[in-house]
């Protein structure tokens, strides 16, 4: 037969005339079968050429190619703006989305399909146990009988549900959840000292000034009044200066647990009974984050936490329980598996759904994520984690001829985890699949066989295509930024000096042993940069965040949740506050913005309202807000897009058909400030903002400090839910720098850094370095290397992640790091050049 050539597989792809968002008419040939990575400057265009070019193409010319009735359930997708790309295959795009799901029964286990495996083992290999003493269960007739003589009457285990999504399975006291939601009463009374008419009650004083918590403060007051009444009726008002803690016992109890307080002809709860029933009924309306501050989730006193009724919680597969067996991180429960002593007859039931489970296992551990353990709720994962795990899942499909795009993988890695990822992806690549990953970090795009630089600026000054080729050329290309920091001729500056700890000047956290920790005792020198390392999973949020933020929070009468065990902190005493600043969102909704998650949005509105039109139209400033009736558009509700559900493929968002994604009615977008609409100003990017809205101190302190920390390529009306973790985070670091500084304040950051090239990190380390020089204390966790190098002190944690870590490895500056032992310092000598 003839050589059929139309059936060759092509061996490239080909953009041209890409003009998406900045992109500037880009031409572009890529090699399939590569692992491409695509750089440049934050706000350069790579996510725009990566994602909503070539991405969007092949996910429309996907839906093209479905059936008639297929497509009858999907709204019609627009076209890239593009003249033509060819070569392209299906394709898959693997982003830093958290879970799609946000049930708090959905873990990492039930994500990934392990759990469901996990529960075949159980059910067909399980061995039941007493509920009451532990003891195997043997057969005695239709019952299960232990030997201490206590039974069950149900001896098929195969039919018994291990799901805790399902009644008959799930602990009923807490329907799966694992926790309850309780009310704390040392949350509700503070300030014991306190009287009554000051406010002893915390919720009596719910804040009022959050816009989406108003009516709901106003109702808390409103019944707060009623309750002061009737505290004062029950002791004549001398309960309302006395402070709360000379009040008689009875009547305290009263006013917390009573179930009914008679105050005239109605009656009242007590505060307890009160909060428990205003949040559930008003969670739903999400109008209950302001009495969810007064609670916390404890464990389950049924289940303790593992989610399933007693029955099942006491099956055991060679000893060990599947609560226990998904409370043990990833890599811990392969070698459970790998070890597994059942009998034949049980091997050769379970062998398949073993063999699956090692495969998925291994899977996650080769992406960095054999710390994680089966029972983490998934809306608890980082975007980067989050990622990771839908690229796990990719090797297991065993497909090839498939194009992944991916968004910074690297993302919350050690570099030490980011070379197995390396080695993962190429695997993937050796496929015969095709990989474009849109990435900063060196280590990545060393390992390319091919790079694509675009930029040379963030916005408006980006969308170019500077180099495209081997790693080798970028690195003597003078055209290329990236190259120069990657060879090492461009590079962030080591300190020639760092400042040292002062004696007594430190915040010492004692016999820390939450999560994996292994009752470490740590030191932060305060006025210094101090930068918290280790590999993935070794403890460092667990000391920082779960530890430190907490207790130092509290002790400065804030209202986090309990801090993780720990022995004691010594020296909170020297911080007059403490500013948490992590990577969720600024707002789950494209009506949070940059603009109105900083203030600016407000001094926008009012200068708009000031104009010579808006005066004659009579419009005030809530008509250029797009959260509330007046001046938005109806149809989207401001939103300027519309989800659509796709049923078989991920949720789309097209511009609304109404106000074409301008947010406004037609009547508002007639209103002009310095010859813009307010629509116009909202798809300005905060550099061009900034140069705008010269003039107006209001609006450009804000967006000074914005571009400071590496975001004047953001747009000030970008949706939040299109920010990265590390976009939001630099956002609300940016509105702390706005604020003004106590006498001494903690800065705690995660991983600031996440999404920024070299040149951008630069700037970022100088505002930190700043806020110490102003006498203040910054503690980072971080994996990059340029924020460790410029540290004045690290502390460093492994020496692996899971069970193997959460031991202190060494502290000191990056000199005496790089000089030890570990990971850390293995990686940290190569940048130091030692």
């Amino acid at each position: 037969m003839p050589e059929n050539k139309s059936a060759e597989l092509p061996s490239r792809l080909t953009v041209r005339g890409a003009r998406v968002h900045n992109l500037r008419d880009v031409d572009l040939d890529l090699p399939h079968r590569q692992l491409i990575v695509f750089t440049g400057v934050s706000g350069s265009g790579k996510s725009s050429l990566a994602f909503d070019t070539v991405y969007a193409e092949a996910q429309r010319r996907q839906v093209q190619s479905m059936s008639t009735y297929a497509r009858q359930f999907i709204t019609e997708m627009d076209k890239p703006d593009v003249d033509r790309i060819e070569g392209l295959c299906n394709a898959v795009a693997v982003d830093q989305r958290t879970s799609a799901s946000r049930s708090p029964r959905s873990t990492v286990g039930t994500v990934t399909e392990v759990y469901d495996l996990v529960r075949v083992v159980y059910g067909q290999a399980g061995r039941a146990h007493c509920t009451v003493c532990d003891q195997l269960l043997r057969a005695d007739g239709e019952l299960l009988v232990c030997s201490e003589g206590h039974s069950t009457a149900t001896p098929d285990l195969a039919s018994r549900s291990f799901s805790f999504n399902l009644p008959f399975g799930q602990c009923p006291d807490c329907t799966g959840l694992g926790t309850r939601l309780e009310v704390q009463e040392d949350l509700i009374v503070p300030d014991e000292g306190r009287a009554l008419a000051d406010g002893a009650i915390a919720p009596w004083k719910a804040p009022a000034s959050k816009t989406a918590e108003s009516k709901l403060s106003k109702a808390v007051r409103a019944d707060a009044e009623r309750r002061m009444l009737a505290a004062f009726m029950e002791t004549e008002g001398r309960s309302m200066l006395s402070p709360w803690r000379t009040l008689p016992e009875e009547l305290r109890q009263r006013l917390l647990h009573a179930e009914s307080i008679p105050v005239g002809d109605s009656v009242l709860l007590g505060v307890i009974p009160w909060i428990r029933q205003r949040y559930e009924r008003t969670r739903l309306e999400g109008g209950g984050l302001v009495l969810q501050a007064f609670m916390r989730d404890v464990l389950c006193p049924g289940c303790g936490g593992g989610r399933l009724r007693p029955e099942q919680l006491a099956v055991k597969v060679d000893g060990v329980g599947i609560a226990e067996l998904t409370s043990m991180p990833v890599s811990s429960v392969h070698r459970f598996f790998e070890n597994l002593v059942v009998g034949d007859r049980d091997r050769k039931v379970i062998a398949q759904a073993v063999d699956e489970i090692m495969d998925r296992l291994r899977s996650l551990a080769d992406v960095g994520l054999g710390y994680l353990t089966l029972n983490r709720p998934a809306r608890t994962l980082s975007g980067g984690e989050a990622q990771r795990i839908r690229l796990a899942s990719q090797f297991g499909s065993r497909l090839f001829g498939l194009l992944y795009v991916l968004d910074e993988p690297t993302a919350g890695l050690h570099p030490k985890d980011t070379e197995e990822l390396i080695a993962t992806l190429r695997r993937l690549r050796d496929h015969g699949n095709t990989l474009i990953v849109v990435e900063h970090d060196h280590h990545m795009i060393e390992a390319a066989d091919h790079v694509v630089e675009m930029g040379p600026g963030a916005g408006e000054l980006g969308g170019q295509l500077l180099f495209a080729g081997q790693v080798s050329e970028l690195l003597t290309d003078h055209k290329s930024i990236t190259g120069g920091y990657v060879s090492g001729e461009r590079g962030i500056t080591v300190p020639k000096r760092r400042r040292p700890p002062c004696a007594g000047q430190e915040i010492v956290v004692r016999n820390a042993r939450g999560n994996n920790l292994t009752g470490i005792d740590v030191a932060f020198p305060l006025g210094c940069f101090v930068a918290v390392c280790g590999v993935s999973g070794a403890g460092k949020s667990t000391l920082v965040d779960h530890t430190l933020w907490r207790a130092a929070e509290r002790s400065l009468g804030g209202t986090a949740p309990e801090p993780a065990p720990h022995g004691g902190i010594d020296g909170l005493s020297g911080i007059d506050r403490v500013i948490r600043v992590d990577q969720s969102p600024i707002g789950r909704s494209g009506r949070s913005t940059p603009a109105t998650y900083t203030g600016i949005f407000d001094a926008i509105r009012k200068a708009f309202a000031a104009t010579e039109e808006s005066r004659r139209r009579g419009f005030k400033p809530g008509q250029f807000s797009f959260n509330s009736p007046g001046g938005r558009c109806e149809a989207c509700s401001g939103d300027g897009t519309v989800q659509i559900e796709m049923h078989f493929l991920p949720d789309v968002y097209l511009p609304c058909e109404v106000c074409l994604g301008k947010r406004y009615k037609e009547e508002t977008l007639r209103a002009y400030y310095r010859g813009k609409t307010i629509a116009e100003v909202l798809e300005m990017s905060i550099d061009e903002a900034a140069e705008f809205f010269i003039g107006e101190p209001a609006i450009t302190g804000p967006l000074r400090t914005l571009r400071e920390v590496g975001l004047g390529y953001i747009r000030i009306g970008q949706p939040a839910n299109t920010l990265s973790g590390g976009e939001a985070q630099r956002i609300k670091l940016s509105s702390e720098l706005q604020r003004r500084a106590g006498r001494h304040t903690l800065y705690l950051l995660d991983e600031p850094t996440t999404g920024l090239h070299s040149s951008d990190i630069d700037r970022l380390l100088k505002v930190m370095h700043d806020l110490v020089s102003k006498g203040h204390t910054v503690v980072t966790v971080t994996h990059n290397l340029d924020v460790a190098k410029v540290a004045d002190w690290i502390i460093d944690l492994g020496p692996e992640g899971g069970d193997d870590g959460g031991r202190l490895i060494g502290t000191g500056t990056p000199e005496q790091i790089a000089a030890g032992s570990g990971h850390t310092a293995h990686y940290l000598r190569r940048s130091l050049l030692l």
